[in-house]
This record gives structure tokens, C-alpha cells and sequence, in this order.
């Protein structure tokens, strides 16, 4: 385990979990305290073994929190059970001192780690994954955990692989790393595990962890302003999504609300992440690098104005609906396909529309304004019902008097067809498969009347 102190030599390690929650008056703040009690402890530091030092620190970390009120605290050790030598034992790791008040557990934990004596190795992936189950479900809660060690992972645990786990199962986890002795070149590789601090000895140790406890339960909250085009924060109902700038990962997705006061909700964030919000309005607004300043109140503010698009018929005939695709005026990417008889919201400006009925209509240009509905309403389709007495090839065409305008194709393989279309003058050519001769081209015209059915009998 010594060999390995060049790189993990010394540091404290803070863990937060589940910082995303609303803000809330009476907010209970969690901390775990995972220690370090592997056999390195025994190595010198400064003046005396860092075992002692990790000890005094605690003790009087201890005895700085005990009064906070809404605080709670458990403690978790590892590698204080079994000796390190033949062989390893990479689950000597166990939660010591559930969570209670912590007027009621910080005498506790002081005096449980005063009693330790260094034997084992260091499992810091596997205690992390442990300290998952410490935490029961509250709904109210910020869980922080915070793992003191001396060395690094003796296990072949990534504590990296174990935090990227615990972020897809919706757990947030963000670190604060404090190398005490540490070669700052190897800061960026703690970097995956978080923000890096170097403490230079002993007696800047309790100074950092106390600055960085006081952090910790320090909330930073965020507001999110959706605003229309006069500027006012009045857009919501809408999903935003919040990745991490650094590496576009996906940390949470919030319905954004108006509170009971009519003010855009409040969230608790972390500080150290420098944010992306993707608001899924259609189309999507998107604002980078957002950074939060650490222990206030930021109001993030984002263009969203919306209205509203409606698309109706004059009735219907059977339960066939029409389903249109949206884009933006001049763009040919899909924004959304739209079904009639529904309303949807979309980002103030102009759209093209294709509503696919038969035969289509393209409408360019639909404007849409700020809080308004535009209405774009079409006839009810009528349809024919065509009856094939053999196989046979056939196609429908619209009937502009001087021109036709193909519509859509006959299945050659069905017998029996019925086709909606909108009200219009129609032609239909078709020609049995046995017969050799165009002159044997059947040809019908027909009308389509909104909500009527027409007939046909090709023989």
C-alpha cells in the first residue's frame, strides 16, 4: 500500500449526492463520513503518524457540527477489521454508526475513531458503492458523503467508474479532492473524481475540510426565467434538461414550474458544474455554460416565447385523423409531425407545413405568435371504396381541369381498397393484369364530398 502513496498520498475526498432537490424550508443535510482506517495511516506526515492527525481533525470537526441544527451524521469505515497482510480483503468495509442528529452521533463518531487502530487495505470503490445503501430514501434530504483517505484504490476499484454508475441511476455525484502532499501533476488525474485542492501539511488540514464542510451545506440555488418576447418570465410547463458542459453528460431533467407566489420554482445546485440547460420547447433553446456563483441565489435567464398551433377539421369521417409534419419556414429538417384535432406549443416565428392528407397540402409560412393560437382548419375528407374483381394496376390522379395531379397508387394485390381523399374532382386509370392492351385501360371520374363515401366497381 505505500508504494502507492505517490498518488493518492493523503487526500480527502467529498462526495455529494442528490443535490438536484427543490428548495425547501426545512431541508435535512446528511453527511457520511467514510474513514481511512488501512494500515498507511501508520506512516509519518508532518510530526507525528497521519493516523493521530486524521483523529485530532476529526475530533474537532466533530465537535464544530454537533450543534448545526438539521444535520444529521453516520460514520462508515474501511480497512479497520482485517490486517492487510497474507491476503486482502477487499469488503472490509462496514457502516459503524448509523445516521442520527448530529448532537446525538458526533460525541459518538469521536469517540469510535479515537478507539481505531490501522490494519487493513483500502476498497474505496467498493465503500462508495456500500455507502449507498447508508442513506435511506428521504425526500427532503442532501446527502453528502465524505470519504478521508490516505492511498489509493488497493482493490482494483475505479472510485471514477463507481461515481458515473451511481450518476446513471439518477444519484448526483460531484467530488472535492484535497491532496494533502500531494505532486499537483497528478490533479488532473484526480479531476475525474472532481475539484482538486492541495493542502501542504498538517496544519491546513482541518482548515480546508472545515471551508470545504461549510460548502457542502452552503445551497446554491438557481431560478430559471423562461421568457417571452416582452422579456417577462411567464413561459413554462416545459422539460429542461441540465448536462454538464465539460462532457455533455445528462445530470437531471426538471418540469419547469411557476410556484404559488407566481414566480418561476427554485432549484438547489452545485456550484462546481458549469451547466448547459436544453429546454425542450419546439424547437428546442438551448443556453452553455452557465456558471453558478457558489452559496446565492442565480437567476438564469432563456428566450422561450411561445404560441400556439391548432389544427382542426370540419368534422370526420370514421377514425381517420390526418397527421401533418412541422418544420421551420425554409428548413427542411423535421420538427415535429403534428395530428389534427391536437394543439401544440412552438417557439414564436414561421413554419412550413405538409399535412398529409390525399393529396397533400403545403402551407409555408404559418406564423405563429406570442401566446396566441393560429387555427389552420381543412375540410373533412370524404373517401371511395374501390372494388377490384381481378388483380390489377391503377393509380388515383386529382382532376385540375386542364391537368392531373398524381394522388397515390392502387394496391395491385388487394381486391377491395378504401382510399380517404380530400374533396375534389378525381380520375381513376386502371388495367387488369391478364389484359395485354392499354385500349383496356378502365378509366373512372368521381367526386369526393367531405364526409361522404363514393363506390366504385371496376369492370
Amino acid at each position: 500500500m505505500l508504494s502507492r502513496e505517490k498518488f493518492w498520498s493523503r487526500t480527502v475526498v467529498i462526495f455529494f449526492y442528490g443535490v438536484h432537490l427543490m428548495y425547501s424550508q426545512n431541508v435535512i443535510n446528511r453527511i457520511l463520513f467514510i474513514f481511512d482506517d488501512s494500515y498507511s495511516m501508520y506512516a509519518p506526515w508532518n510530526t507525528e503518524p497521519k493516523i493521530n492527525v486524521a483523529k485530532k481533525v476529526m475530533g474537532r470537526l466533530m465537535d464544530s457540527i454537533q450543534n448545526i441544527p438539521d444535520l444529521e451524521i453516520a460514520l462508515r469505515c474501511y480497512g479497520h477489521t482485517t490486517f492487510f497482510r497474507p491476503v486482502r480483503n477487499c469488503k472490509d468495509s462496514k457502516l459503524e454508526i448509523p445516521f442520527d442528529k448530529a448532537l446525538v452521533n458526533a460525541p459518538k463518531i469521536k469517540e469510535f475513531i479515537n478507539k481505531l487502530e490501522p490494519k487493513g487495505t483500502t476498497p474505496i470503490a467498493y465503500s462508495i458503492g456500500q455507502a449507498e445503501k447508508d442513506f435511506s430514501e428521504c425526500k427532503n434530504c442532501r446527502n453528502i458523503i465524505i470519504l478521508i483517505t490516505d492511498g489509493i484504490e488497493e482493490c482494483e476499484g475505479n472510485p471514477c467508474e463507481v461515481s458515473a454508475l451511481l450518476q446513471k441511476k439518477g444519484i448526483f455525484v460531484r467530488p472535492f479532492v484535497i491532496g494533502i502532499g500531494l505532486d499537483m501533476k497528478f490533479a488532473d488525474a484526480l479531476g475525474c473524481m472532481g475539484k482538486f485542492v492541495d493542502v501542504s501539511n498538517e496544519k491546513n488540514f482541518y482548515p480546508v475540510l472545515r471551508q470545504i464542510l461549510v460548502e457542502a451545506l452552503t445551497r446554491t440555488t438557481v431560478q430559471v426565467n423562461l421568457l417571452n418576447m416582452y422579456k417577462k418570465p411567464t413561459e413554462t410547463d416545459v422539460v429542461m434538461s441540465f448536462y454538464n458542459s465539460n462532457n455533455h453528460q445528462l445530470l437531471y431533467n426538471y418540469v419547469h414550474t411557476i410556484n404559488n407566489y407566481g414566480k418561476p420554482d427554485t432549484l438547489t445546485l452545485d456550484p462546481d458544474v458549469e451547466y448547459d440547460i436544453e429546454v425542450h420547447t419546439l424547437p428546442k433553446v438551448v443556453k452553455r455554460k452557465i456558471k453558478l456563483e457558489k452559496g446565492k441565489h442565480n437567476i438564469v435567464e432563456i428566450d422561450a416565447p411561445q404560441g400556439y398551433l391548432s389544427l382542426q377539421t370540419d368534422g370526420n369521417i370514421g377514425d381517420y385523423f390526418p397527421t401533418t409534419i412541422v418544420k421551420k419556414a425554409g428548413d427542411t429538417a423535421i420538427l415535429n409531425v403534428q395530428d389534427f384535432g391536437k394543439t401544440e406549443r412552438y417557439i414564436v416565428g414561421k413554419y412550413d407545413l405538409e399535412i398529409l392528407t390525399l393529396p397533400r397540402i403545403y402551407l409555408k409560412d404559418v406564423e405563429i405568435k406570442q401566446s396566441h393560437t393560429n387555427t389552420i382548419k381543412i375540410p373533412a375528407s370524404g373517401s371511395v371504396f374501390i372494388s377490384k374483381p381481378a388483380k390489377g394496376f391503377g393509380s388515383i390522379y386529382l382532376d385540375n381541369g386542364k391537368t392531373l395531379e398524381w394522388v397515390c397508387n392502387l394496391d395491385e394485390n388487394m381486391n377491395m381498397e378504401n382510399i380517404y381523399l380530400q374533396p375534389g374532382r378525381y380520375k381513376l386509370e386502371f388495367r387488369y393484369v391478364h389484359q395485354r392492351r392499354m385500349v383496356n385501360t378502365i378509366e373512372k371520374t368521381f367526386e369526393i364530398k367531405s364526409k361522404e363515401v363514393v363506390r366504385l366497381i371496376l369492370n
